[in-house]
């Protein structure tokens, strides 16, 4: 704990302080989530690890003075009858958060993520240059994939702001709730928040094809209905982004076949087929480097004709290898990715190894071992 934040921590009075105070100690000691809880003083996570403040833990009646001031009207039902809310805040002069108010063992906790109202750039982030491409697609459906807290959002952002920068055109978000504002740049946009200015994904996505868009991201695809509007969009014309939760590029494949029936599952890979542009998926991972805490290892599947005829014949399983085949076209894999961050002294092999999906070929790839299946290839 840094001694700014010790100096931080010391000042919170723990009688119904503003909750507001709590984001500042969060935004001036860098943390990307903070935690408020029953039975606990403020938690942070900062730079991965969870780290209390110094103070006595809070009582069930600080938390709900904390909490419900919070709550509009709108939220206040909705964890009423869900047990739990989505929503996000603007503290000024720091930052946007963007919070879930939910009950556990009967009583209020909050988690906020702390989200930087600066739109990083993709070397800001240390992502493959090679997904630079990608803005410059004119449309088509682009998939941002990763579990939780892999920076999805982030790294959409970051390629919304390409395009908001570099291109006249029109940009349309979808989210819930809304994560970064964007300044109209070359382009104009427009962001829409399911729950205030739309009920959900699938009537916004049809809502927003009224509005003259070129792009138009989708904040995530949960069901059939808002995938396969995604697509519809996109074969109109549109260069469409949007999010799945996924562990890798051909499980993204089988994770969106999973919202439709099987009697659908080939009209649905056709659709993929003329209209699916790629596939990133990313994970964070412990940096080595004090000032680069977490590092994105991505997997890039850019949809070439190798890559859509194996997605229309259900040959899903040798994916993998025309990703490795890609390499010259800006594809990677994880392992390949991994290789290249060790390479760079921005990850430990240790940690390569635990996070790769198949670490006995990484172990190999990262002694210079390359086995005719690492180099890809597709065979029958």
């Amino acid at each position: 704990m840094s001694d700014e934040f010790a100096s931080t921590s010391s000042v919170l009075s723990h009688k119904a302080i503003e909750v507001d105070k709590y984001f500042v100690a969060a935004y001036k000691n860098s943390a990307s989530d903070l935690h408020l809880k029953v039975g606990e003083p403020p938690l942070f996570r900062i730079r991965g690890t969870i780290v209390r403040a110094k103070m006595p833990p809070f009582t069930e009646e600080q938390i709900n003075e904390l909490l419900h001031p919070l709550l509009g009207q709108k939220e206040a039902k909705e964890l009423e009858e869900r047990g739990g809310a989505d929503f996000a805040v603007n503290i000024p002069d720091v930052g946007r958060f963007r919070l879930n108010v939910y009950r556990q063992r009967g009583v209020l906790s909050m988690s906020a993520r702390c989200v930087k109202t600066n739109i990083p750039s993709i070397e800001e982030l240390n992502l493959p240059p090679s997904l630079k491409v990608i803005p410059t697609y004119e449309s088509g459906l682009v998939i941002v994939a990763g579990v939780t807290g892999a920076g999805k959002s982030t790294t959409l952002a970051s390629l919304i702001q390409m395009i908001n920068v570099n291109q006249a055109v029109h940009i349309v978000t979808i989210e819930n709730p809304i994560e970064y504002l964007y300044e109209d740049g070359k382009s104009f946009v427009d962001q829409r928040e399911v729950g205030i200015d739309l009920p959900d994904f699938y009537n916004g996505l049809r809502q927003v094809l009224r509005q003259d868009p070129d792009v138009i991201l989708v904040g995530e695809m949960r069901d059939s209905e808002t995938f396969e509007a995604a697509l519809m969009a996109a074969e109109t014309g549109h260069l469409v982004f949007g999010t799945i939760h996924s562990g890798n590029a051909p499980q993204t494949i089988g994770r969106v076949l999973d919202y439709f029936p099987q009697a659908r599952h080939n009209q649905i890979r056709q659709m993929m087929y003329f209209n699916l542009r790629a596939v990133v998926v990313q994970k964070l991972v412990k940096g080595t480097l004090p000032e680069i805490p977490r590092v994105p290892a991505v997997e890039i599947m850019l949809c070439n004709p190798t890559v859509r005829k194996l997605i229309h014949e259900n040959e899903d399983r040798k994916l993998s290898d025309a990703i490795r085949a890609g390499r010259q076209e800006g594809m990677q894999d994880f392992n390949q990715s991994f290789c290249e961050l060790v390479r760079r002294g921005m990850v430990s092999e240790q940690v390569a190894l635990e996070n790769s999906p198949n670490p006995e070929q990484l172990s190999m790839n990262l002694k210079g071992i390359t086995l005719g299946s690492d180099r890809g290839g597709i065979t029958g």
